[in-house]
């Protein structure tokens, strides 16, 4: 079953619109658990999706599925003068991605609003860089979505995808399966308690694209010069590409 198809609650609606309930539903404990789902090693695994931006230069960034904005600040703190905007479907990410913006002292130059990855309200050519973290398994139609941010990419504009992934090793990969599949979810329960949330991370991390499966979407829909690097025994994978040069 292909990601697209794994839904948070209902099997017979839409999944753009599932997945905005689901964050909004979850928003207030979504810190925490990110820190605690990695023990804290999102933030290298941030840090270094923003080392492979951060050489490219960008002046201007689209954040896609922004969440509460952890990327986008990273971004602007590490590249000096850039300008990030970030988008999300979910009002409660926003509000509190909006907050913690203002408390860096980044408003001038982060902002994030509500928007839809497969319906992007921006021109064509508008970004040097778009990034996402952690979000392309929740896209309800997952070419479209990297169709759209080749759209709004300048040419020549990198794009890098960090996604939760699958181990291959024979020795982590039993670890893995029994902390995503018994030990998340009932945290989660317990955290956010919103009970299928944090049972629909596993599944959907299971089901999305991986390794050069996902660079092929991504070459389906434009882009050119892909790859990915396996982090953390295979547990996050950073990908990039770029839109090709007139």
């Amino acid at each position: 079953m292909a990601a697209e198809d794994i839904k948070p609650y209902d099997p017979s609606r839409g999944k753009t619109e599932q997945v905005r309930d689901m964050f909004d539903s979850i928003a207030p404990a979504y810190d925490f658990m990110n820190r605690a789902m990695t023990m804290g090693i999102d933030r290298l695994w941030r840090r270094r999706a923003v080392k492979a931006v951060a050489d490219t230069a960008p002046a201007h960034i689209l954040d896609v599925a922004t969440g509460t904005g952890d990327l986008a600040i990273t971004l602007a703190k590490r590249i000096p003068g850039c300008r990030v905007t970030g988008i999300d479907l979910s009002q409660g990410m926003i509000d509190r991605g909006s907050a913690k913006v203002e408390a860096a002292g980044l408003s001038g130059r982060v902002s994030l609003q509500v928007a839809d990855c497969l319906a992007l309200p921006m021109p064509d050519n508008t970004f040097d860089c778009v990034t996402v973290a952690y979000g392309v398994r929740n896209f309800e139609h997952l070419r479209e979505g990297y169709s759209e941010m080749l759209r709004v990419l300048r040419p020549g504009g990198m794009l890098a995808v960090l996604e939760l992934s699958t181990p291959t090793s024979p020795i982590a990969k039993p670890f893995y399966r029994f902390y995503t599949r018994q030990i998340i979810p009932r945290v989660g329960r317990m955290v956010s308690k919103d009970i299928r949330a944090y049972t629909y991370l596993p599944e959907s991390i299971a089901a999305v694209a991986q390794g050069e499966d996902m660079l092929d979407i991504a070459r389906s829909a434009g882009f050119a010069r892909a790859s990915f690097r396996p982090m953390t025994f295979g547990t996050c994978t950073l990908y990039t590409a770029y839109k090709p040069q007139k």
